[in-house]
């Protein structure tokens, strides 16, 4: 019998630490090669990072929630199966298991012998889809049985729920990321009355709708994890206990004031992704010397033309907001404007001198809060996308994001960002500009206001555009120039169609 030690590996993204997040296995449990063994969480993204070895968990040398280096042992594995007499009593598959840390093949066409045809390289971790699950299997239909009435918080009326165990997790292979959706008006109370508010489009059956209203929840707000991407009654369950806890949190988070105020202070160590963006983010601020602009647009046309593109048949079934246009107007407001999508390179060839390296393509990156914290995965070669594949692509970034499945390669390479804070209902601000980048445009909140129009007030879709700029490489006329042709599509989206 051989034991086999695994050492933590870098992850492909040139890292020095990471944590382990949570064991998926524990000592006497049998693991096939590509198993996954745990979850890690790097300064980039959680990865699942699966086992180069077969055979039976004699021990986990590293505790869950503890930081270690790259290189560090964190698991060893027995070759031989447990149960089993001897490793020879094993038969040999049919068809060889191929482990998935493999070599780097020497071109871009691969090549045979060492390395291995069509494997990443170590340490990568399993893509979103490479994770094997059973299937699920149909139970017998049977008869619901209800709990004792949920109690809100939003004083909505009382409902009976099934008694189901719960999730919130997008699954690898869950068409969730590319969800089929139907339309749905949110009728939330406000203080004033009802509001009905923007046409949403997700997916879910009429019980669970009637449930959201009941509870009064955004169905938009809900990570769906049903087998077509529909949102299930146990999303709605799982979310409203989230927000009950988060309320729970808020009315007992004022400390006693009889206590001395060094015992009224949490400390959260700054670790994973808030480390890595509190690095990424003080370099940016004090490298690049930021320069702001802002820009009020008349966005009422946009909206008339996201309505049409939700009627189209060519989008049904697809999530489209105005985020898609204005990710359309950068994309081609940059090709008008080059130098906005470019990075800036000091010490080149190890010398003082310095160069701006204007990039022929768009890798779009979107800022994304997530419960770990904000990440701004990218759409690689954004602009060779029809329309509706960047939709497809902006639907499965946000989905993917927010089950926390964002892979360290996915914000890799990003060539210019766009912050979406108008989501969060707000006007606009300063965004910081994503390392290695010239520019980040900021998109506020759409919302109707007075509007001068041919000498008459009349109400309009108004938005705020703001944009930071690297003042070494994009000078005041250039961001005028660009942000002026952002938001010429967003006044005129038939501009893109020249």
């Amino acid at each position: 019998m051989t034991l086999n030690k695994f050492n933590l590996p870098d992850v492909g993204e040139g890292l020095t630490e990471a944590e382990i997040v949570s064991w998926k296995v524990k000592p006497g449990d049998t693991v096939a090669i590509n198993d996954v063994l745990c979850e890690i969480e790097t300064a980039k993204s959680l990865v699942e990072l699966p086992s180069p070895f077969a055979g039976t968990v004699t021990e986990l040398l590293v505790p869950e929630g503890v930081t270690i280096d790259v290189g560090t042992a964190i698991i060893s594995v027995s070759d031989a199966v447990s149960g089993d007499p001897t490793p020879a009593d094993v038969p040999a598959p049919a068809t060889p298991v191929q482990p998935l840390y493999g070599k780097l093949p020497a071109d871009d066409a691969g090549t045979s012998g060492s390395a291995l045809a069509g494997g990443p390289l170590v340490g990568s971790g399993p893509k979103a889809d490479a994770v094997k699950r059973r299937p699920r299997k149909a139970a017998p239909a049977a008869p619901v049985q209800a709990v004792e009435p949920v109690e809100t918080r939003t004083g909505a009326p009382a409902i009976s729920l099934p008694n189901r165990s719960l999730t919130s997790q997008a699954r690898p292979g869950n068409p969730a990321v590319q969800p089929v959706e139907t339309e749905a008006v949110d009728n939330r109370p406000t203080l004033g009355g009802t509001i009905t508010g923007l046409v949403n489009r997700v997916l879910a059956k009429p019980p669970v709708r009637k449930i959201a209203r009941d509870l009064g929840i955004d169905l938009a707000d809900v990570v769906a994890t049903g087998s077509r991407g529909e949102v299930t009654r146990e999303d709605l369950v799982s979310y409203q206990a989230q927000r009950d806890a988060e309320l729970d949190q808020a009315e007992g988070f004022w400390g006693k004031a009889g206590k001395p105020q060094d015992q009224r202070i949490e400390r959260i160590p700054v670790k994973g992704v808030r480390k890595a963006t509190a690095k990424a983010m003080v370099e940016s601020a004090f490298s690049a010397p930021h320069v702001s602009i802002f820009v009020d647009v008349d966005a009422s046309r946009t909206m008339e033309f996201v309505k049409r593109l939700k009627a189209s048949r060519d989008f049904e079934g697809i999530r489209v907001s105005p985020l898609l246009i204005l990710a359309k107007a950068v994309i081609w407001a940059a090709a008008r404007n080059p130098s906005v999508n470019a990075t800036w390179v000091d010490n080149v060839d190890g010398t003082d001198a310095a160069e701006i390296q204007v990039k022929h393509y768009m890798n779009l990156g979107i800022a994304a809060a997530t419960p770990r914290g904000l990440m701004v995965p990218n759409i690689k070669d954004a602009q060779d996308l029809s329309l509706k594949e960047l939709a497809l692509a902006l639907n499965g970034l946000a989905t993917t994001a927010r089950a926390g499945k964002t892979q360290p390669a996915e914000m890799q390479g990003g060539t210019l960002t766009i912050t979406n804070i108008g989501a969060l209902g707000i006007d606009t601000g300063t965004p910081i500009i994503n390392p290695g980048e010239v520019a980040i445009v900021a998109f506020g909140t759409i919302k109707q206001k007075p509007w001068v129009l041919d000498g008459e007030v009349i109400p309009r879709w108004i938005t705020t555009l703001g944009g930071s700029f690297d003042h070494r490489v994009v000078d005041g006329d250039l961001s005028a120039r660009f942000m002026a042709d952002v938001a010429a599509i967003l006044e005129e989206p038939a501009l893109l169609l020249d």
